[in-house]
């Protein structure tokens, strides 16, 4: 019974281990910079943690079998530990877990709270019950104040954009697909209209909520030029399932003539 059980928790240890070094199952490939370093978290995490693991599983696994009790002359022996090697344990994962709590708090802190590189093109992300909008500032490079009382799905002002009064909303583009050039500073503005959403690219690595009341900034640079699946990651209701649009990093020239097109169609 002792050796099932040394090689039961051996095989599980192993292919679980087998799972994460040969991943068939893994993250899309990373289209940011900001992808390629939260990459570079994960696996530092991953594999120190996959360390520990092995070492703790595969111990129990001999202490299992070579404590069994089925050893001709085996008694049990009382120890008292000893300080030296708790004390080192005890220092050894308090090292480890503040090195990878500070890696990864630089590398958080440095996503929502830098400010936004210079020349970065700013985007304003709508969600609502259960659809994204997406809106660009026109020539004035400036956003319309949107008016709740104005808001219309049926209609079409999805935002409650004033075009007639407010100036800075003539010349506004609001579409349901987010369309960026490549390799350009991006800055997205998330606003909810209605409850709680969550903005989620996989191959951007990113996933901010959406807040009723407050305007919230995210900073990226796409490097690949694609299309990719926006989706909200936070439960919102029942047709939550059907919250997702369109990511489309295109060249600069085909951006700015796709924009072109869309405020053609205000």
């Amino acid at each position: 019974m002792a050796l099932a059980v040394a090689l039961a928790i051996t095989c599980i240890t192993l292919a679980t281990c087998g799972l994460f070094v040969f991943h068939p199952w893994w993250f899309p490939s990373p289209i940011s910079t900001l992808a390629s370093r939260i990459d570079v978290q994960f696996n530092l995490t991953w594999i120190v943690c996959g360390i520990l693991f092995a070492a703790a599983q595969l111990t129990l696994a001999y202490f299992a079998w070579h404590y069994r009790g089925s050893r001709s002359g085996a008694q049990a022996t009382f120890s008292r530990g000893n300080n030296i090697l708790e004390g080192a344990w005890a220092v050894t994962a308090t090292v480890l877990f503040l090195g990878l709590g500070w890696t990864g708090y630089r590398l958080w802190a440095g996503f929502p709270f830098q400010g936004p590189a210079p020349g970065a093109m700013r985007v304003e992300v709508w969600g609502e019950q259960f659809a994204w909008y997406f809106r660009y500032p026109g020539p004035d490079g400036r956003f319309g104040p949107p008016h709740p009382d104005l808001m219309s799905d049926g209609m079409g002002n999805y935002l409650g954009l004033d075009r007639q009064h407010d100036l800075a909303s003539r010349d506004d583009i609001v579409t349901t697909t987010l369309a960026i050039p490549v390799n350009r500073p991006v800055t997205l503005i998330l606003r909810s209209k209605d409850m709680i959403h969550s903005f989620f690219v996989r191959e951007l690595r990113l996933n901010q909520d959406l807040v009723p009341g407050r305007a919230i900034p995210i900073h990226f640079t796409a490097t690949r030029i694609g299309r990719y699946k926006i989706i909200c990651s936070e439960l919102c209701g029942m047709g939550h399932y059907k919250m997702h649009a369109d990511l489309v990093v295109m060249t600069g020239r085909g951006f700015q003539e796709w924009l072109r097109k869309k405020a053609e169609q205000q």
